[in-house]
């Protein structure tokens, strides 16, 4: 009954000439565009190309590696320069913007028991200026007594910057400690923030461990802000750790590396005589040495060609610790090369004890390469061994923050003393040996025979090793 009476209604509803005329024109008018016209179908073609293309862009960016692939001179008849020959020096300054002062003093630090009594002792003596570069950073004792001091010194008029890497410090974001610190009168600042619209260079990481004291006193090293850095580094207490204390020339370029974090991440270039006195350039003992300071680039990188030089440069013996020693295919031919020329070459890494298992995985697949190679791989026992230090022919050594893989080379900041020196040098073969001692060797037949398990793990942290 309903139907036919709304039937019957718009039956006899009068409808004007001109609406139907409209009607009729609307219905005859040009056709909209559909979504599957050929023309948009290109379009959207183009647009899917761009986005793709894009991302393969931000991917390589985010995965490239190191560029070095060969240290040769360009007479056949000649070998690299030896870390020995005068010309060493000047090819590392040109080749990492690195020049050596011979008027330093600079003193090794091993573990937490060691380093920690002298930073506190040299923070509290403060007068005009602090600042303090980490990686990592997490709440602990050890952030508790870093803010204590910090906040103490910023309220007798000390000038105290603080500068973390927003991934690697991550949880201090929000911490009430940052916000003490703050108010109490101590800038905090977090480098590389990690937002969609820098997705490409979020593996673009600060890595670098830089303390400055007065212009006067300067740290790097390993080291960063929790409680695993406290401790001997032979029990479980605190992790192996080697880290370095100078005063000298060497300290100018720490407050040069500073500066450069410190506008990425503020827009403020610092300028003062507070921080550029001409107390950064006094002499304090006779130590040739010089701070290190590598930066990721589109091409060949400061630490490639540091390390690339400096393996290249042994002839007797070659003593590299490392942490995360996942080195790239280049650089496990330039440890081989070493080997097969006479030099003496050990790899001292981690063992079961390791904070990050894909890491250590990595290592292992390249394991068997380097030991048909002639390499001598040893594993830490006691505890997690996190020192970065290299040792060449009892002279030329490196302390810092730099791991021996493709991260650090190529996509870090990081930040290392540079000395040559025999007694420095004695020392650090020393410090090696009795590592060694602590440490399990890794035989060839024994390696071979691993679970078949560990293999699986080791070719699947192998393919990521770009990036871990």
């Amino acid at each position: 009954m309903y139907e036919r009476l709304t039937k019957g209604v718009e039956s006899m509803a009068i409808v004007p000439d001109d609406v139907g005329e409209e009607r009729s024109e609307q219905e005859q008018g040009e056709p909209e565009i559909s979504w599957s016209s050929p023309f948009l179908w290109l379009f959207k073609l183009f647009m899917v190309t761009i986005a793709a293309l894009l991302i393969v862009a931000g991917f390589m960016t985010m995965t490239r590696s190191t560029h070095v692939t060969m240290v040769f001179p360009p007479d056949p008849n000649d070998r690299p320069t030896s870390v020995g020959d005068s010309a060493f020096l000047r090819e590392i300054a040109l080749y990492t913007g690195t020049a050596l002062s011979r008027r330093n003093k600079v003193q090794v630090l091993l573990n937490g028991d060691e380093t920690n009594p002298h930073l506190w002792s040299d923070l509290r003596s403060a007068t005009t200026s602090i600042l303090f570069q980490s990686y990592y950073g997490q709440p602990s004792f050890m952030l508790d007594t870093l803010k204590t001091i910090l906040i103490e010194r910023a309220q007798a008029g000390v000038t105290v910057a603080v500068l973390l890497d927003a991934f690697g410090s991550g949880s201090l974001r929000k911490d009430t400690a940052i916000q003490e610190m703050r108010d109490g009168g101590v800038y905090v600042e977090f480098i590389r923030p990690i937002h969609w619209y820098s997705l490409n260079r979020a593996t673009l990481r600060s890595h670098a461990r830089a303390v400055l004291i007065d212009g006067r006193v300067g740290y790097t090293g390993g080291f960063g802000i929790a409680d695993h850095w406290e401790g001997d580094g032979v029990t479980d207490d605190g992790w192996r750790e080697t880290n370095v204390r100078f005063e000298g020339p060497a300290v100018a370029q720490v407050q040069a590396a500073f500066a450069s974090g410190w506008v990425e991440a503020t827009g403020i270039l610092l300028s003062s005589r507070k921080f550029f006195s001409s107390a950064l350039f006094d002499s304090a003992g006779g130590v040739l040495a010089g701070f290190m300071h590598t930066v990721p680039g589109t091409g060949s990188t400061a630490a490639e060609r540091f390390l690339a030089l400096s393996i290249a440069g042994a002839r007797e013996r070659l003593y590299i610790t490392n942490s995360y020693a996942v080195p790239g295919p280049d650089f496990r031919t330039f440890l081989v090369d070493a080997a097969k020329r006479g030099v003496d070459v050990r790899l001292l890494t981690v063992g079961k004890k390791t904070d990050v298992k894909a890491t250590s995985f990595a290592g292992k697949a390249f394991y068997e390469e380097l030991l048909v190679g002639g390499v001598r791989i040893f594993e830490y026992e006691p505890t997690m061994m996190h020192a970065k230090t290299m040792v060449v022919d009892g002279k030329w050594v490196s302390i810092g923050s730099m791991n021996f893989d493709n991260r650090s080379l190529a996509l870090n900041n990081e930040t290392s003393l540079i000395v040559l020196d025999t007694v420095l040098g004695a020392q650090m073969d020393s410090i090696f040996m009795m590592d060694l001692q602590r440490s399990n060797e890794i035989k060839l037949e024994d390696f071979r025979r691993r679970p078949w398990y560990n293999k699986i793990m080791e070719w699947g942290a192998e393919q990521l090793w770009r990036v871990l």
